[in-house]
């Protein structure tokens, strides 16, 4: 079932990432679907996270659309070739994100074999957030898409993830953010749960 608008505008953007784990992540592009199992977030906590885009209410034409009302897309290009799928989250004005950074497929693994130029993917993790997008199918000019919409949405899997099985850690690549750097924001299952999902 397609996740509610509703879900995307709490206003506690870490719990959001941690329940976003195991949640499915759908695109529609060119009459193929493709989808896969959400094994791993991070949180970005808007104006007050030095890591974020939107640290100290820093607005430009990239991120403008941070400040939307959660449930778009804010899709952003890393190393001028990455592009990068965040979730905005959060009342208007509220710029907070949620990066995802690893899914196990789940359907459309023809095209997404395709789209990763490898011959198949088998009960894999797709780790990475520019992998992640490139085996969907995500791009740069899908930023501020609807996510209740037909193009880019999430819905659930009906598995049932004990809170033990979701890991808590550090972000990755951020050390610019000083303290910030240290904070819990990231989130993936265990590895005895992602086994699981890799043999199923």
């Amino acid at each position: 079932m397609k996740l509610d608008h509703s879900y995307y505008l709490g206003n506690n953007v870490v719990k959001i990432a941690r329940n976003l784990i195991g949640k499915i992540l759908f695109t529609h592009f060119e009459d193929v679907t493709c989808a896969g199992i959400i094994t791993e977030t991070e949180a970005y906590a808007g104006i007050r996270d030095k890591a974020s885009h939107a640290y100290g209410g820093r607005r430009t034409a990239r991120t403008s659309i941070m400040y939307h009302q959660g449930g778009v897309a804010y899709v952003y290009l890393c190393y001028g070739m990455h592009a990068l799928f965040n979730i905005v989250t959060g009342p208007s004005e509220v710029p907070d994100a949620i990066l995802i950074r690893a899914i196990k497929p789940f359907y459309g693994e023809d095209k997404i074999n395709v789209r990763l130029e490898k011959s198949q993917v088998k009960h894999g993790i797709i780790e990475g957030p520019g992998r992640v997008s490139k085996a969907l199918g995500i791009k740069v000019i899908h930023t501020g898409v609807d996510l209740t919409g037909n193009m880019i949405w999430l819905g659930n899997t009906g598995i049932n993830i004990d809170p033990q099985d979701i890991i808590c850690s550090t972000r990755i690549g951020i050390a610019y953010a000083e303290e910030d750097a240290q904070l819990p924001y990231r989130f993936n299952l265990s590895k005895r749960l992602a086994e699981v999902l890799k043999e199923s």
